[in-house]
């Protein structure tokens, strides 16, 4: 009892110093180091946590947790092909889903640091045929544009939900199914999605700014805009100008090319998802990269090297408020602003791969759990947090 309370104590105390933090500044911070005691005990309660809330919960992939700059835990388990056995290891790849938009919205910034677009260009500045005014850069970024989701107009039918009133005067619900346009054959692309829209205008849900309405149709748009200013395709860029510089030398954008390449997630069965038809649309998913890559990429925003801090700043800014809560979304990123935790994140699922990558402003410690085997246990991991914020998870992240 007396080790277990010194343990306690230490661990406090390096809370208490640790979580301090300076006034933000527009350059790079330097990092507290945390004495290898008190990262003994960091990790210790992390695994305890991480088994029971994920490793004996049919976990298949990887998890990484930093604090400082510092990795506390990281673990691989389970296969990354199922067929032939090949193990999880650092260097392989996941499929990013949705964790995919804040790259997406960081380049958007970078190049408004390079003064190449502002935030208040308009869609139709990039493509004069686009059919819907007043949407701007910054209501893709944050989801407030009113366009509706490309999964579900980039369909061959839909089925539709209406109230109709029966003989006695009752009013019931019905399904009807409707026949879409047709579609281009094949796999497609973000330039099919834009001509499809230019050609068949699906409605969108509401008039831009009216409100907040997650939609990967803003980020695969802002996708063609990077390569429109850039004259670069998404994929190229996103290499050159993040992943290379930083140092992410196992991370890639997938895309049409790619096919031939494709590695498959999993249904809990362990059958593959073969590809389909939306999977070569990119800036809302498809970017690739592990763990340690995402902890090179959570370290780069933190000191400041890939954009500067007061773009974080303006992309860390909640701005949606018809609904009054702790949750909101910046520039491509989620944000949990609440009393006692400042958190900035993005989680993601497509087909079987389901993502987190969570970052504690206020403690500087990052979570990042990659799976290819779907497991809704992974959006738990933010209860990791409690062995370093010293407090009992109470607050739920957006999936």
């Amino acid at each position: 009892m007396i080790a277990k309370a010194f343990g306690i104590a230490i661990l406090m105390g390096v809370l208490q110093s640790c979580s301090a933090q300076p006034p933000e500044k527009d350059s790079a911070e330097s990092f507290a180091p945390i004495p290898s005691a008190n990262k003994a005990i960091y990790a210790a309660e992390i695994e305890k946590q991480y088994k029971q809330l994920l490793a004996n919960k049919g976990f298949n992939g990887s998890i990484l947790v930093a604090k400082n700059g510092e990795i506390l835990f990281e673990d691989y388990k389970g296969f990354s092909n199922f067929k032939t056995k090949d193990p999880i290891t650092p260097n392989t790849p996941f499929h990013l889903a949705s964790v995919s938009k804040p790259f997406t919205g960081m380049a958007i910034m970078k190049l408004r640091e390079q003064g190449k677009l502002k935030l208040d260009d308009e869609v139709t500045d990039f493509f004069p045929d686009f059919p819907y005014s007043g949407i701007t850069v910054q209501l893709l970024l944050n989801h407030r544009s009113g366009l509706n989701n490309y999964v579900y107009f980039l369909v061959d039918r839909k089925v539709e939900t209406y109230r109709v009133k029966t003989k006695k005067g009752r009013w019931v619900r019905r399904k009807r199914t409707i026949k879409m346009p047709p579609l281009k054959p094949g796999l497609l692309t973000n330039q099919d999605m834009l001509d499809y829209m230019i050609k068949h205008k699906p409605a969108p849900l509401f008039a831009p700014d009216r409100a907040f309405r997650y939609s990967n149709t803003n980020y695969a748009l802002l996708a063609l805009i990077i390569e429109k200013i850039t004259g670069q395709s998404y994929p190229v860029y996103i290499k050159d100008s993040l992943f290379t510089p930083l140092g992410m030398t196992d991370s890639y954008v997938f895309s049409v090319a790619d096919t031939a390449n494709y590695i498959p997630s999993y249904k809990n069965n362990n059958v593959p998802y073969r590809i389909e038809k939306l999977d070569c649309i990119y800036g809302d998913k498809n970017v690739y990269s592990t763990v340690r890559d995402l902890f090179l990429w959570d370290r780069a925003l933190h000191e400041g090297t890939y954009v500067s801090q007061s773009s974080q700043t303006l992309a860390y800014q909640p701005y949606s408020f018809e609904t009054k809560s702790f949750h909101n979304y910046g520039l491509g990123w989620r944000l949990l602003n609440s009393p006692t935790e400042e958190i900035v994140y993005h989680n993601g699922w497509w087909h079987g791969n389901n993502t987190v990558f969570t970052r504690y402003i206020r403690d500087s410690a990052t979570i990042i759990v990659l799976g290819n085997r779907y497991n809704r246990h992974i959006y738990q991991a933010k209860k990791l947090s409690s062995a370093f914020t010293g407090r009992i998870d109470s607050t739920e992240l957006e999936e």
